[in-house]
């Protein structure tokens, strides 16, 4: 628990190393913070633009007690850092926000759907998958087609097949090797929408407007907002967030993924216990965006203002779509934001754009 707000020249720690705790690191600079990266890339994407940086595995206990030295406040940027570290810094004395309770809850799917229905938050119907038996057991009550994936990681598609027929069964389940999976029935959704929230310390909870997303391939392509939703959808899908944020007694800001039905009824896809790819567009739609407020949260300051100042479309920029940087940095109304990635090959996110659509 953090006892009181962090003062302008604290020490705020990131476990992560990518773009997402390069952008936050960059909203803590702008704030009057130091930040420390943790992580295993020597030249990652949040070392270039940090105070220093710790190379090492997470679960590496002599740099991660010199981290609880070092920091003020411990947070992180991707979900598959392990619960365990954040235990470990816990208990040397290290605050750290969001809770292991939160990262251990959503890195398996199967922990985290259950959370969701224990908290009345509707989900695909599910079912846990040990064995080739549990698969066919499943797929003759969740029906076909019906999703496989790993219960842990797994992102951007990765990780899960789509069975059509039960023939296919054996096949799915071997091109997950044997790990623990979860069998989602299908959703016969209209659109997906996210909604990415923040809660503080003192309980105090801000949501941000919705985001209409659109994948290819399994990877988020563009995200629209705020969406052209009913305010019924609206409202319902600002309290799902907010029912996730308390019922994990969580710090920092999250985002919720959430299937929209005919006739507007929503279903939990996902929890993404971080700032999040569909909420890039803050950085220009809002006052206050997505990593100052996680920084906000974190550090016991008051939690910035949601409101959307225009319409947004940020499109992902993938592989090589980097490479065109010349003229997407000369479009009117946009801004470019690059990673600092060296490699572009196909499907990793080197940037975004986000464009103004309206005002």
């Amino acid at each position: 628990m953090l006892k009181s707000p962090l003062s302008l020249g604290a020490t705020i720690g990131i476990l992560g190393d990518g773009q997402l705790g390069r952008m936050l690191s960059q909203a803590a600079s702008r704030l009057g913070f130091k930040v420390v990266i943790f992580g295993p890339d020597k030249e990652s994407p949040a070392a270039q633009v940090s105070l220093a940086s710790k190379v090492a595995a997470y679960t590496d206990e002599a740099v991660l007690a010199r981290l609880a030295e070092s920091c003020d406040v411990i947070t992180f940027e991707f979900e598959n850092v392990p619960a365990s570290s954040l235990d470990y810094l816990t208990g040397k004395g290290a605050v750290v926000a969001p809770s292991s309770k939160a990262l251990r809850i959503t890195q398996d799917r199967v922990l985290e759907k259950s959370f969701a229905r224990d908290h009345g938050i509707g989900t695909v119907d599910f079912y846990p998958v040990d064995s080739l038996d549990d698969l066919y057991a499943a797929l003759r009550q969740s029906g076909l087609p019906a999703l496989l994936k790993t219960r842990r990681e797994g992102y951007d598609g990765k990780g899960q097949v789509w069975i059509r027929s039960l023939d296919e069964a054996p096949a799915a389940y071997d091109s997950l090797n044997g790990r623990p999976s979860i069998l989602e029935a299908k959703a016969s959704f209209t659109r997906e929408i996210s909604v990415v929230a923040a809660r503080g310390w003192d309980g105090q909870v801000k949501t941000f407007p919705i985001g209409e997303n659109h994948h290819v391939g399994g990877i988020l392509s563009t995200t629209l907002a705020p969406a052209n939703v009913s305010p019924a959808v609206s409202a319902e899908a600002h309290d799902i967030a907010k029912a996730v944020l308390e019922g994990l007694d969580y710090v920092g800001v999250l985002a919720v993924e959430l299937f929209v039905l005919d006739g507007d009824a929503l279903l939990l896809n996902e929890i993404a216990p971080r700032v999040h790819n569909s909420g890039h567009w803050t950085q220009d739609g809002c006052w206050c965006d997505q990593f100052e407020q996680h920084i906000r949260a974190v550090a016991g300051w008051p939690l910035g203002d949601t409101s959307a100042r225009c319409t947004i479309e940020m499109t992902n920029l993938l592989g090589a779509d980097i490479l065109a940087w010349p003229d997407l940095s000369a479009e009117p109304a946009s801004r470019l934001y690059v990673y600092g990635k060296d490699d572009p090959r196909p499907g990793r996110k080197m940037g975004h754009i986000n464009r103004i659509k309206s005002v």
